[in-house]
């Protein structure tokens, strides 16, 4: 593998994926914050690691190299201390942009002194920090007591969103793009990404190697991008990703002469929390075939393709789902239903992300086991032994499936 990012289709064989095993940060969500955190409900921690576990076993068994988030970025960090320091100083200064400058270093001084590991630290930062940690209040005094808020309140928020790995950054052929995410509660979370592309030994980017930073005008988030062909993506128009941040993507793919894209075909979905983004409602599983929610996937209301060489984009408004992707991948496409015909199976199983599986290989799916008739249908499709579910009750809270948990490093190329 001469470089470390490949990733020209959503089929290819799936060789190696970065996740995040979800841990203490998800024990910080109480009925109380549950809307600041981006959840609707508690989750029971121990069980979700269990049903992740069951999730990277799979992906073992199927030859696929798993990485974890905390270690590549602790392993970025390890490589000179002057890195460390400022992953520290940038993380406190994103966290809490009222903090004073006392304040500031005092937290700079909790994360410097407290965590020796590199592992240790990041995962500290992904945990969030009370004001208990940093032994406040400082006296028993009623009033002091009374200027503070609860010693369990956070000063900096836990990341409870991390296990969602598909969404902090895109792999796009051999670059990646490092989102700019839509909530203040998830914004933070690409700072790992920034590290990890800026100094681990095996993923360094180079100044020129971004598709898109965390930085730039417009929202961009991984979830709404799909690489559908070697020369075709499909972006989200959606609650989180805006039509100026999929101008801005694309603008930077056509500046790469290497790269084979030609087509970014931008598709609006509703602006809505059940289909945040693209994939909760749209995912390939073979070069013609694709799980949709067709409730709002088989008539969009705005459509366009952004062609490389062409000033302005194609108006395919109207055109219907089908007509784009015979047009735009060469093919007499399928869609299966989520759910099936059943409205209340559809909605059901949309919910639980039902319509969000992970491609494995042509044809090759993974899925939660909790969508009984979607993943019916994909049995029937694509035959039993190539849908592949575990166990999903707590994970599914959070909003996000088996896609939305993993983000692909490499994939085999289409043909070899």
């Amino acid at each position: 593998m001469s470089k470390p990012i490949n990733v020209k289709s959503e089929i290819g064989k799936l060789k190696k994926v970065l996740t995040h095993r979800p841990g203490v940060e998800l024990a910080e969500i109480t009925p109380n914050n549950t809307h600041d955190m981006l959840f609707e409900d508690v989750l029971f921690v121990e069980q979700a690691e269990k049903e992740h576990d069951g999730f990277t076993n799979i992906l073992r068994n199927e030859g696929v190299e798993v990485l974890y988030l905390a270690d590549l970025t602790a392993q970025a960090l390890a490589t000179d201390d002057n890195i460390k320091q400022n992953f520290i100083n940038e993380f406190v200064e994103e966290s809490g942009a009222s903090f004073d400058d006392a304040f500031k270093k005092q937290l700079v001084k909790y994360f410097t002194d407290n965590f020796k590991s590199e592992k240790d630290l990041v995962l500290a930062a992904m945990a969030g920090v009370t004001f208990e940690k940093l032994g406040f209040p400082k006296s028993g005094g009623a009033l002091n007591r009374l200027r503070l808020p609860e010693p369990s309140s956070f000063i900096i928020n836990p990341m409870p969103n991390l296990y969602f790995t598909r969404d902090p950054f895109s792999s796009i052929g051999n670059r990646v793009a490092i989102s700019h995410m839509w909530s203040p509660a998830r914004n933070r979370e690409t700072i790992f990404s920034k590290y990890i592309f800026a100094h681990h030994p095996d993923f360094v980017q180079g100044d020129d190697g971004y598709y898109y930073e965390r930085h730039w005008p417009s929202f961009v988030e991984g979830g709404d991008i799909l690489v559908l062909s070697p020369e075709t993506i499909a972006v989200g128009i959606s609650q989180r990703t805006y039509a100026e941040g999929i101008e801005l993507l694309t603008s930077k793919i056509f500046e790469d002469e290497q790269s084979k894209i030609k087509n970014v075909l931008a598709l609006e979905i509703p602006k809505q929390r059940n289909c945040m983004h693209l994939d909760t409602v749209f995912t390939q599983l073979d070069a013609d075939k694709f799980l949709i929610y067709a409730k709002y996937m088989m008539d969009l209301p705005h459509a366009y393709a952004l062609e490389r060489g062409k000033v302005n984009a194609v108006d395919l408004s109207g055109k219907g789902l089908k007509f784009i992707l015979d047009k735009y991948l060469g093919q007499d496409v399928k869609f299966i239903k989520c759910g099936g015909e059943n409205p209340v199976h559809a909605d059901r199983e949309q919910w639980n992300d039902g319509a969000n599986v992970l491609t494995l290989a042509p044809g090759r799916v993974l899925a939660y086991d909790r969508n009984p008739h979607t993943n019916d249908l994909l049995r029937r499709e694509l035959g039993e032994e190539n849908v592949l579910t575990f166990a999903s009750g707590e994970l599914s809270r959070g909003r996000g499936g088996p896609r939305c948990m993993s983000m692909p490093l490499w994939r085999d190329d289409l043909g070899v």
